[in-house]
């Protein structure tokens, strides 16, 4: 598989996670259920967007990440992204974080501000990384 194809996968892993999140919230009614699917597919979604931002790290040279959060780190330091999704991404891998190792309940609030607010967001950045990857 080509790199190109693994970059393809995770972005439709992303766009994939966006429609079931974007269905959910037209067409499920029982709240509990559907924050569980928020919440799965966020998770899933950031860990895509991890695995993309370690891969432009790699492929181009831009270090090596001591954390999911340095990941966005680097790539803002390297100006692949700017400081305003840096710190958009770095949110999400700490909504991540909490979610995945159930550090504390999730508050629906923030889900729901996640959903509201934030799925552009996932878009903004693999559209970044596709561009980089079709100069690899």
């Amino acid at each position: 598989m080509s790199e190109m194809d693994v970059v393809l996968s995770k972005i439709n892993i992303i766009k994939n996670c966006l429609m079931a999140i974007e269905k959910a919230s037209v067409q499920e009614k029982d709240e509990d259920f559907r924050l569980s699917i928020y919440e799965l597919n966020l998770q899933r979604a950031i860990q895509a967007c991890i695995d993309l931002a370690n891969m432009v790290l790699s492929k181009e040279g831009l270090g090596l990440p001591n954390s999911y959060r340095n990941s966005f780190s680097l790539l803002n330091h390297h100006q692949v992204i700017d400081d305003a999704l840096t710190q958009k991404m770095i949110s999400m891998v700490g909504f991540r974080n909490i979610s995945v190792h159930d550090y504390e309940q999730i508050k629906p609030e923030i889900v729901n501000q996640i959903v509201k607010a934030h799925l552009s967001d996932f878009e903004d950045f693999y559209t970044i990384v596709f561009e980089r990857a079709k100069k690899w």
